[in-house]
């Protein structure tokens, strides 16, 4: 009886290369297994799953994760308002732990002797994927066809022709990797320090060029509604508005980072709804939210979004710290209300019984309804009390 192997597969070259060396050479059962997070049609699903099975896979199967990824994730994100370097959605950092996770699960109700992927050595995701297989599935071997013998593209293609493989494996000039929470761009733009990306690069096209306004609703920090419409769930809502931003192709950046390897990344991307929802809920956020508790927020999202960029999603401080995000939401309800335009969007202000702009206590520079002026006299001189002691103290000159 022949042992089985449970193959992260997306129907490229690598993990085509992974379906025949592992049947062919080390003799086992392939089970093929896409993770979808909301960056695949019903379509490309349909195709993908008919190529496995033209490879050989004993088993494909479609996993849809993406109600899971943003439950378990990308809610989270949002609460944090997490931009990696005060740039990047962690579109695809992100959604690498959420796929690992299924495939491992998906291994051990299978009961696979084996888990392979087609990560190579130099990137990310090789360390995201063993790192959560190492710890939900210690039981079940790791095999990487394409790191541990270290293939080039020619090998990898000239092996699947040698077995009857007559795809037309023609390298994409881009490099692309969509799902619900943006779109990753790489080309050889990217692997430079001083190139933008061009405008065709993008998937997401210019098609929209008269501005519009959107009303975004938030219900405890989540996104419920756009304008008039009111979604099942927030996973709608994200796509939906992705449909009403994409065309102004808005959201494009190039974002430089470091890798968990220690080297210097850069990758362009897209990610319109994304970085609406982040401005639109961070806006929100500093009506209805006080000074530290803003504060406290930004510390612990950025090690969250730091620590999830690395696959350490499992980590229990991650369950920690979406306790404490979860908590901070309990007033971030109210509507947003934003500009959207060719290239750019602008978050023009907000609408919450919660604001704490309220005008019972008086309008900033204006006038107050709470305090008199000798109350703030005296508070003044309180509270910079100890700064007074310390150079009188010290003799210090200003």
């Amino acid at each position: 009886m022949k042992k089985k192997v449970v193959l992260a597969f997306s129907g490229g070259l690598d993990t085509s290369y992974c379906v025949k060396y592992l049947k062919e050479e080390k003799g086992l059962e392939v089970h093929s297994v896409l993770v979808n997070t909301g960056g695949f049609s019903a379509e490309e699903l349909q195709q993908t799953e008919q190529r496995a099975y033209d490879l050989g896979v004993t088993q494909h199967t479609n996993l849809d994760e993406t109600e899971y990824y943003y439950q378990s994730c990308i809610k989270y994100l949002i609460f944090g308002n997490v931009l990696k370097n005060n740039t990047y959605p962690l579109s695809v950092s992100a959604e690498r732990v959420t796929q690992a996770m299924a495939i491992a699960r998906h291994a051990k109700a299978l009961g696979a002797d084996y888990v392979a992927h087609g990560s190579t050595g130099a990137g990310n995701d090789q360390v995201r994927f063993d790192m959560i297989f190492h710890v939900m599935i210690p039981e079940i071997e790791i095999i990487t066809p394409i790191r541990d013998m270290k293939l080039s593209r020619e090998e990898e293609i000239e092996y699947l022709k040698q077995h009857g493989v007559e795809y037309d494996f023609v390298k994409a000039q881009y490099s692309i990797n969509k799902g619900i929470w943006g779109t990753s761009v790489g080309g050889k733009e990217t692997l430079t320090s001083h190139q933008p990306l061009p405008e065709s690069a993008y998937p997401t096209q210019l098609t929209k060029e008269q501005p519009e306004r959107v009303t975004l609703h938030f219900v405890k920090g989540e996104l419920t509604g756009i304008n008039d419409q009111v979604y099942d769930s927030p996973v709608q809502a994200i796509q939906a508005l992705q449909g009403i931003a994409g065309p102004f192709a808005i959201g494009r950046d190039i974002h430089v980072g470091d890798t968990i390897i220690g080297i210097k990344g850069r990758v362009g991307f897209e990610a319109a709804a994304p970085m609406v929802i982040i401005k639109a809920h961070h806006t929100l956020e500093k009506h209805v939210l006080t000074k530290w508790q803003l504060y406290w927020k930004d510390q612990l999202a950025t090690w969250y979004g730091n620590w999830l960029h690395e696959g350490q999603f499992i980590d229990p401080t991650m369950r920690n710290i979406e306790t404490f995000l979860q908590e901070t939401q309990e007033n971030v309800t109210g509507k947003v209300h934003v500009l959207l335009a060719p290239y750019r969007f602008q978050v023009e202000g907000i609408e919450s019984e919660h604001d704490l702009m309220s005008s019972k206590f008086g309008s900033y520079g204006e006038m107050n309804n709470a305090w008199s002026g000798e109350d703030v006299k005296g508070f003044s001189k309180i509270f910079g009390n100890q700064a007074v002691m310390y150079h009188k103290i010290n003799n210090t000159e200003l």
